[in-house]
């Protein structure tokens, strides 16, 4: 990692919503971010029903991809230095291995070092509705630093697709790692 150039592990998990992951990839390989990218087993198998984009197709838009199950892969140790992680979708199964610290995969793995360093997490819980342990889980991650960020659309940008109302959302999520997207529309206020 160069010192200016900015380093983000991104895990893709098994929820509905495969399209934002993929088009973080696609704005930070613009942005010249490197991506570690992390995909669950059930995100493959949510992208065969979501996108029509191949699991090898979403795994070039990384700078490195790392296998689920390779729990020696450099993103699970604290001093690979990263600038945080966005699990993008992320399922509350996920969520809810994250909170406890009982970790089965590399993806939930690199999010337990992330909150351990004091590093950015970015969790964008895609599942709905919420009972309240799930809630209790979201309590209990944003104590321990990391952030919940649903995919909720913006409507004051009158977006016309829903592509712009992805690009919105991932223009936000890509503010909370402090990287600027130039076509992300701001509230202007007259």
């Amino acid at each position: 990692m160069t010192k200016n150039r900015k380093r983000l592990i991104i895990g893709i998990s098994g929820a509905s919503g495969i399209i934002y992951g993929i088009r973080l990839l696609e704005r930070l390989r613009e942005s010249d971010v490197e991506s570690h990218l992390v995909m669950s087993k059930a995100a493959a198998v949510t992208a065969a029903l979501e996108v029509e984009e191949r699991v090898s197709e979403i795994n070039e838009l990384a700078s490195v991809v790392h296998k689920i199950d390779d729990i020696g892969a450099s993103i699970a140790s604290g001093s690979f230095k990263t600038d945080g992680m966005l699990v993008v979708p992320c399922s509350v199964k996920t969520m809810s291995e994250i909170n406890t610290g009982v970790t089965s995969s590399l993806l939930t793995r690199a999010a337990d070092v992330t909150l351990k360093e004091k590093r950015r997490l970015v969790l964008m819980v895609r599942e709905t509705p919420l009972h309240l342990g799930h809630l209790r889980s979201m309590v209990s991650l944003t104590e321990m630093g990391a952030i919940i960020s649903p995919p909720v659309p913006a409507f004051y940008n009158q977006p016309a697709t829903i592509e712009e109302m992805i690009e919105q959302t991932i223009g936000r999520m890509l503010d909370l790692v402090d990287i600027e997207l130039p076509s992300l529309k701001r509230w202007k206020s007259e």
